[in-house]
């Protein structure tokens, strides 16, 4: 981390230049080599979790954007001056992304907001951040109708409106899996995402023999589980965060399910194979990045990454990232007037991403033009590209 804690619910982080050499090479356009930033600093805000239940998306967040940010003003900032940013803790509750919001569009220095972590905290902030003029930029906003709120509302995530079906191809078409039963999260992105893989599924000639919701603080699966075991799938699909996902994959042998499992890819996280330990051994998912991925961009990233951390970055650490160079770039384009941010996403093109390659953004939907996914399962305790395996249904 670079920079102190100032409370439990509050951050500053003051990232300094960190002359990595691997920044003229990520971003695009910029020299080789470059004066480091100096002078006033520009900033934006963040809203996310670092306490709570998906405490672990804002740490990996936290790294993503502080890579980023040691790039960026070693390749000299927003025209010699560094950018910043305030990480406030929402806990991932739309009650306290509703009173961040209050506070970043209140404060000046705030010239755009990443955030919040899950759709339904960030789209309850959206309706102020849309009156005040200031941009949010939710980066892991999957919700369809997330950017639906006004022209000041702008994300790079995919929407699950693509992300379902790229999950039912893996399930349906690449694990030939024909009877499936879906677990959800009981919130309006859970909900959302399960009716979106339902229609995906049964277009694709699966039939989906159950669905079950469950709370986000639910623990016990057991009975959830029996109910979904009577309806005889040949595979179970996660629509789940890596906590209760793990926690259900622990609750399936103990209850005769042995099935198949695939997972949205918002579990792809160290911490669900930390959670789910030899149960998640075999769950396939997706994601929009993975390390072991040949591409330039994604090795000059992980090489970047295991230099300053000693570890692998995962898709979140990727996601806070790419957040932190489109966040740079349309602050260049528009200076310090929150208007004129606004106006350059539409304008700003080929913005230098781990996940798109370069993203480009869609004026209409006020989302980044085109779609990639990478076909992840659990190997030996870690994530491996899916080797074409086709497993043989239980029943």
């Amino acid at each position: 981390m670079i920079g102190p804690v100032l409370s439990r619910r509050s951050a500053v982080f003051n990232v300094l230049a960190g002359g990595l050499a691997l920044a003229g090479a990520v971003l695009a356009g910029s020299p080789a080599v470059a004066a480091n930033a100096t002078g006033e600093p520009l900033w934006f805000g963040v809203s996310g979790p670092l306490t709570g239940p998906s405490a672990q998306y804002g740490a990996q967040w936290k790294k993503g954007f502080d890579l980023a940010l040691d790039e960026i003003n070693a390749a000299g900032g927003v025209k010699g001056r560094p950018l910043r940013y305030v990480f406030e803790d929402s806990q991932n509750d739309p009650r306290q992304s509703i009173a961040i919001a209050q506070k970043f569009v209140a404060d000046p220095r705030i010239l755009i907001e990443l955030g919040d972590f899950s759709s339904p905290a960030s789209m309850a902030a959206s309706p102020i951040y849309q009156r005040a003029g200031l941009v949010q930029f939710g980066f892991t906003n999957s919700h369809p109708d997330f950017t639906k709120t006004g022209d000041f509302v702008w994300s790079n995530s995919i929407s699950q409106a693509e992300e379902q079906p790229n999950v039912a191809d893996y399930a349906v078409n690449s694990l030939k899996l024909k009877r499936l039963a879906v677990l959800h999260l009981n919130t309006d992105w859970g909900r959302t995402s399960k009716d979106l893989f339902v229609k995906a599924a049964m277009e694709r000639g699966a039939a989906v023999v159950a669905t079950e919701g469950y709370l986000p603080d639910e623990k016990d699966f057991r009975s959830t589980l029996v109910r979904v075991r009577e309806t005889n799938p040949d595979g179970i699909v996660l629509i789940s965060y890596y906590a209760d996902g793990a926690a259900i994959a622990r609750q399936l042998k103990p209850v005769g399910l042995t099935q198949p499992v695939v997972a949205v890819g918002s579990v792809y996280s160290p911490k669900f194979l930390e959670l789910g330990g030899a149960a998640v051994e075999g769950v396939h998912t997706r994601a929009n990045f993975f390390p072991a991925e040949p591409r330039p961009e994604v090795q000059r990233f992980v090489a970047a990454y295991r230099a300053k951390y000693g570890e692998e970055p995962d898709a979140f650490v990727a996601y806070a990232y790419d957040a932190a160079l489109v966040a740079h770039r349309v602050i260049e384009a528009g200076g310090t007037d929150r208007t004129a941010i606004r106006d350059a996403f539409p304008r700003v093109k080929d913005i230098p991403s781990v996940i798109f390659g370069s993203a480009t953004f869609d004026p209409e939907t006020r989302r980044v033009s085109g779609v990639r996914n990478v076909k992840l399962v659990v190997k030996d305790g870690a994530f491996a590209l899916w080797d074409g395996g086709v497993p043989t249904p239980s029943h």
